[in-house]
């Protein structure tokens, strides 16, 4: 039983990481009606600022929190001046131009930083503690409670406030939200700055467990895509649930299931995308969209 509840939480932990990014996606989505690729390189790129901050003697918070600042700013930014040239036309151009992107940002973090491993501090204590006979680590149980905040923290910008109300306007139908008065220029970058953030908040997560490098959310990035698959575009308690199952399976299924190990364990989410997908092809929390002719 204590294998089990330690396979869990640390399921639940992994799958956190993975949620941070799917809600970044999401978020992305919902605001622009695009998928952004590079959200990836973004969280690498906030980890490596708040890595820079660190070297100029911030402490591990205010270095953090420095990182989310100029991560909204940088999202924002690239959405002014190079995505919008793309967002409303051929979509297949804009999932291209988000892969470029980055390509572009994992080398410019190699070309200033360097390939070499680096050592992020956790934000949280590397103590254990006992649960239920096993041994659950502090940095498992505040990952996952940091991400249930982002996560109720998002369900609640979308439902229930002006603003993401008028995101999600922009991204169903920019030019007839642009008719009722709202900033829809200004909308598209807060809604790319808002996922930068989520983008920081992954990077400093997952830095401190797998060592800093320019690739280090690569594999981050495929478990974030299965999980917006899984959990649904349209929600973001989908997708963070999603995630959660993802990792807890994964987990167990490299423990319980011999013939998967830990060697064919990543097939798991693969596996789940191709029954959810026959069942139910908008995700488990997913919307139908319908279409009026």
């Amino acid at each position: 039983m204590g294998t089990f509840i330690q396979l869990v939480i640390d399921g639940l932990s992994t799958g956190s990481i993975y949620a941070a990014l799917a809600l970044a996606i999401v978020l992305v989505n919902q605001a622009t009606g695009l998928i952004n690729f590079a959200q990836g390189g973004m969280a690498v790129l906030s980890a490596y600022v708040a890595y820079q901050f660190l070297q100029w003697g911030l402490p591990l918070i205010l270095a953090i929190i420095a990182s989310v600042i100029v991560s909204f700013f940088l999202g924002a930014v690239i959405e002014r001046f190079l995505m919008r040239r793309f967002e409303r036309g051929d979509p297949d151009t804009a999932i291209v131009v988000t892969v470029g992107l980055l390509t572009l940002i994992t080398g410019v973090c190699a070309w200033i930083w360097s390939y070499n491993n680096l050592l992020f501090p956790s934000l949280f204590p590397l103590d254990s503690i006992p649960i239920l006979g096993a041994s659950v680590s502090v940095r498992s149980i505040g990952t996952t409670l940091v991400i249930l905040a982002i996560m109720v923290l998002l369900q609640v910008l979308f439902v229930g406030t002006k603003l993401g109300l008028a995101l999600r306007a922009v991204a169903i139908n920019p030019q007839s939200a642009s008719y009722s008065g709202l900033p829809v220029g200004r909308l598209l970058m807060v809604g790319w700055g808002l996922a930068a953030i989520l983008g920081a908040v992954a990077g400093a997560l997952v830095a401190p467990s797998l060592t800093l490098t320019p690739g280090m959310m690569d594999g981050a990035l495929v478990y974030a895509l299965a999980a917006v698959i899984l959990g649904g575009l349209s929600s973001p308690v989908g997708v963070v649930v999603a995630a959660w199952m993802i990792g807890v399976l994964e987990n167990l299924a490299a423990v319980y299931v011999p013939f998967i190990g830990h060697d064919l364990k990543i097939a798991v989410p693969f596996v789940l995308i191709f029954v959810v997908l026959i069942v139910r092809p908008q995700g488990l929390f997913g919307r139908k969209v319908v279409v009026r002719v």
